[in-house]
């Protein structure tokens, strides 16, 4: 059979996807671990999620969670920083922080024949940090620059008062740090952070080429640290009517733009046609926004809307940067579009686009071992399950014109719109 390479493959849906549920073990100081095995390669990535210090509704001196998570690198009662990087860098293998509104991460990536020297050297980063003076130091002033820089920078400083008022001023998802934070930050607030309020409510989720053995001194090394559990009420939001935010710079050439408001929970029976609502607005680079502004207008290289994650209720916004003359023209033209899907059902032609991407993009998302678990925990820790997959590709793939136009209707309502720009 000769192949028609003029011709491009005919673009198939899948008919149903399976996916692996993880393995949970509970270690014997009542940590959770997920375990996705997958022996055909020999990497291991194991993460340790805990809730952070703004989960927790500690805001007093807010910036401790950041410098104990960055300085856990810095030393241990056995091995200094540098000792630590020379250690890593012997065995390929990567430590990696970070905290996000709800949870802190620190995980390990290794190989599986080095995972019996690496480990317990990662351990020790749990429990033997030293936070030395002179490296807080250091990292106090770099954060104090970064600070500074950021109020400079358009699209930073946007994203920061956005959340201020899609969260508040007073909530810790709203709050704003400047050089004044970091300056009060001392060792002693490290150290009592580290020890009393890091291992709160942890999760591990584990993924890669791992046996018995490898399980077996997880089990042991991490089963022995001491954590803490408490029920948490996550925070329900509501959109509540309020003045555009205008920070001008009158030097800045371009403006800076954040729209959006609070949606629905990932359990909400709307959630997936209100993600094809976002895709088909301005959620990939066909979007009509982009067709609009950039194309069109050429105001912008790119706009975008996107959908934001949290346990009990997620957020969307939309992000442009935009020529400063053309402002008020970009915004009325963002409302403008998203009226349009409100009242005018979309094309066959472009409903079977905006499907088609959605399927591609959602399989990708499932394309690495290492992705596998990360999908798993996104879900898990909104207190879901797996289902939520198969009910996301079924909807994208029987989802009508007549359902985005409804769910528009229902939830995109511009008085409910938080309006920042900076510029």
């Amino acid at each position: 059979m000769v192949l028609d390479r003029s011709k491009a493959p005919e673009f198939q849906i899948p008919e149903n996807i399976k996916l692996q549920n993880p393995i949970k073990r509970t270690l014997q100081n009542g940590v959770h671990l997920y375990f996705i095995p997958t022996p055909d390669i020999d990497a291991i990535r194991l993460e340790i999620n805990t809730d952070t210090q703004r989960s927790l509704n500690i805001i007093d001196k807010k910036l401790t969670s950041f410098f104990t998570l960055n300085m856990i690198m810095e030393g241990t009662k056995e091995k200094s920083a540098l000792e630590l990087d020379d250690f890593f860098d012997h065995y390929a293998s990567e430590v990696e922080v970070s905290s996000g509104f709800e949870n802190n991460s620190i995980s390990l990536l290794t190989t599986k024949k080095h995972f019996s020297n690496v480990f317990p050297v990662f351990r020790s980063l749990l429990t033997e940090a030293i936070f030395p003076e002179k490296e807080l130091a250091k990292r106090k002033s770099q954060k104090a620059l970064s600070i500074s820089l950021q109020r400079e920078q358009n699209g930073a400083r946007a994203s920061q008062l956005f959340r201020k008022q899609l969260f508040g001023e007073n909530h810790p998802y709203g709050l704003i740090s400047d050089e004044s934070d970091v300056e009060i930050i001392t060792r002693e607030d490290l150290q009592e952070y580290y020890k009393n309020s890091l291992w709160f409510n942890p999760e591990i989720f584990l993924t890669g080429n791992v046996e018995e053995k490898e399980l077996d001194m997880i089990a042991e090394l991490l089963g022995s640290i001491e954590v803490s559990f408490t029920e948490r009420e996550y925070p329900l939001f509501s959109n509540i009517t309020k003045e555009k935010l205008y920070e001008v710079k009158e030097k800045s050439l371009q403006s800076t733009i954040r729209i959006g408001c609070h949606l629905i929970p990932k359990n909400h029976p709307d959630y997936h046609a209100l993600s094809v609502f976002n895709t088909i607005l301005g959620g990939y680079f066909g979007s009509r926004l982009i067709k609009n502004i950039r194309e069109e207008k050429g105001h912008t290289y790119g706009i975008y809307s996107s959908i934001g994650s949290l346990k009990n209720a997620d957020y969307w916004v939309v992000m442009a940067d935009v020529q400063k003359q053309y402002l008020d023209e970009v915004i009325s033209e963002i409302y403008k579009e998203i009226d349009i899907l409100k009242t005018d059902l979309v094309g066959s032609d472009e409903l079977e686009t905006v499907r088609n991407y959605m399927i591609g993009n959602f399989l990708s998302n499932f394309s690495s071992a290492f992705d596998l678990i990360g999908r798993f925990k996104s879900i898990h820790q909104a207190g879901m399950n797996q289902d939520f997959y198969y009910e996301k590709l079924d909807f994208i793939r029987n989802f009508t014109a007549k359902d985005i136009l409804e769910v528009g209707q229902k939830y995109f309502h511009k008085s409910d719109m938080v309006e920042v720009m900076v510029g």
